[in-house]
């Protein structure tokens, strides 16, 4: 597998897919990452030679990608946290923080279902029966 910025890149597949398996690097800078070395999109990533491969990583070193761009984003979220803004409530709550509704959705970042409502007629007469005992006990 070649290796490009401290991470391997799958062989079987074209450069530009590849490349966008590094962290911080999507379509578009995949497009202009390979303008910059010469390299043709469609070409697998077992078929770069040690060249392009050196001037790929040469090229990446420019752009800000894995632990920087991780340590950025959360020295972000941590600023928005610390200043108290309605973005870091949200993220420290663990909710939605970009407006989308919570009352249906947002089940990634609430978790799984906590259902709450209706009991049955043996549980519900359980559950008075137990609060009665507690009041008399502490009478």
């Amino acid at each position: 597998m070649p290796r490009i910025v401290g991470n391997d890149i799958p062989e079987k597949e074209n450069v530009d897919l590849a490349l966008t398996r590094i962290y911080g690097i999507g379509p578009n800078n995949v497009i202009d990452v390979l303008k910059k070395v010469g390299i043709n999109k469609n070409k697998r990533a077992k078929d770069l030679t040690e060249k392009e491969i050196a001037s790929l990583s040469k090229v990446m070193r420019d752009v800000k990608t894995e632990g920087d761009l991780r340590q950025e984003v959360h020295m972000n979220i941590a600023r928005h946290k610390q200043i108290g803004s309605y973005r870091g409530k949200r993220h420290a709550a663990g909710l939605p923080v970009r407006g989308q509704q919570t009352r249906t959705n947002a089940r990634t970042n609430r978790g799984k279902r906590k259902t709450v409502g209706a009991l049955n007629k043996k549980a519900f007469a359980g559950a008075g029966k137990k609060d009665k005992k507690e009041n008399e006990k502490t009478k």
